[in-house]
């Protein structure tokens, strides 16, 4: 008689075994920061990879690859910090034109009843506030890309031994085909949702930084990253990402038309974004509803800063990948999707045809890796 299954007993050693790993991460941040970065970086590169590793050996196919990618994120780093600079040093001049803005819309706070010297208070603590928040917030960034230099020493090791780490993997799996053809969807669907996401925020970045420079915007490019990567965040990621360049606008420029056109930029580029953008590079692969976004972002900010902000959602949402797969823990996908109940498209995560083709790739596989190692056993014979 089989035992029945203990469903809180099981959420229990679950919540215990999350809490230890919290634990974990927290004790261990500085290597666990670059670690997750690279982890996410090598399920990306993996494609690319392996096309080139047909014409040549593995560690020449990864250094070939770790070269290209470090020097495409040098460049895109170098970009960062430059504008990260220029926008600390023009921290002064932007306190003083915030000033001026706050007295020019005086009258219109006086209709408020908000006296004067109210109104130079709030301004002043307000501005005060503001620059002590963005000087935290570049300090913080700075030492976060400082740690970012071991990220191309653990990406050519999680490479190079990726063999280990898909037969460690795969043990913990009963042996079966079945099992094996799981593990190589779950792959499939990390790879598609990973450099999918990259792609729509460098997409949606682009975009962003060309409006803000056509209508004028001081550092428009640090504004228009920063709304890409933003992006992740569903539906309150592009609120904030407009926020900033329209409190830029309201503050540099003359006319209000520069906020509005912000604002319309903005709003343009979240309809391509929504409408055609992702659903055609990710589709509904791995959709997070916002409320588990936001926690993530949260938990994620608390844990490990601003790396943990931007490892969040894509953590969450390979997460959601991975519980899928588990009878036990799917009730979770519930909670994290946001599927619309509408949609009869095919999830990723069922055994549908496609997984036959998979295991039959897994059984040519193994009958190819079998005769592999018979043919040197009979040439030494």
């Amino acid at each position: 008689m089989t035992k029945p299954f203990d469903r809180l007993g099981y959420i229990y050693k679950l919540m215990v075994v999350i809490a230890l790993s919290i634990t974990a991460v927290i004790l261990c941040r500085d290597i666990v920061i670059p670690l997750a970065f690279a982890a996410f970086l090598s399920v990306v590169m993996l494609p690319i990879i392996k096309r080139i590793e047909r014409r040549t050996n593995l560690t020449l196919a990864v250094t070939i690859t770790l070269v290209g990618t470090v020097v495409v994120l040098g460049l895109l780093g170098w970009l960062l910090v430059q504008q990260i600079i220029n926008l600390a040093n023009d921290l002064p001049n932007l306190e003083s034109k915030f000033d001026r803005f706050i007295q020019q819309a005086s009258s219109l706070l006086k209709e408020f009843n908000i006296q004067p010297s109210e109104q130079n208070q709030m301004a002043k603590d307000l501005a005060k506030s503001v620059s002590g928040y963005v000087g935290a917030f570049l300090l913080t960034t700075t030492n976060t890309i400082s740690t970012f230099i071991q990220i191309p020493i653990y990406l050519f090791l999680l490479l190079i031994y990726r063999e280990k780490f898909r037969q460690f993997f795969i043990s913990l799996l009963p042996a079966n085909q079945e099992e094996m053809a799981w593990k190589k969807d779950i792959e499939n669907v990390m790879q598609g949702y990973i450099s999918g996401l990259m792609l729509v925020t460098l997409i949606v970045a682009t975009l962003n930084t060309i409006g803000l420079l056509c209508l004028g915007i001081d550092h428009a490019i640090f504004f228009g990253i920063l709304s890409g990567v933003l992006t992740i965040i569903p539906y309150v990621g592009i609120f904030i990402g407009a926020l900033l360049p329209v409190l830029m606008a309201l503050i540099t420029k003359d006319s209000a038309w520069y906020a509005v056109g912000v604002v319309i930029v903005f709003t343009v580029v979240q309809f391509l974004e929504g409408n055609f953008i992702t659903p055609r590079i990710t589709g509904s692969k791995v959709s997070i509803n916002a409320l588990a976004a936001i926690i993530a972002l949260l938990i994620g900010g608390k844990i490990l800063g601003i790396a943990g902000m931007i490892l969040a959602v894509p953590t969450i949402g390979v997460l959601k990948i991975v519980i899928a797969y588990s009878h036990r823990l799917k009730p979770f996908v519930i909670l994290l999707g946001d599927d619309n109940p509408e949609d009869k498209q095919r999830d990723p995560t069922e055994h549908t045809p496609p997984v036959e083709d998979l295991k039959r790739e897994v059984f040519v596989k193994e009958v190819e890796a079998e005769s592999t190692d018979q043919g040197p056993q009979s040439t030494a014979k």
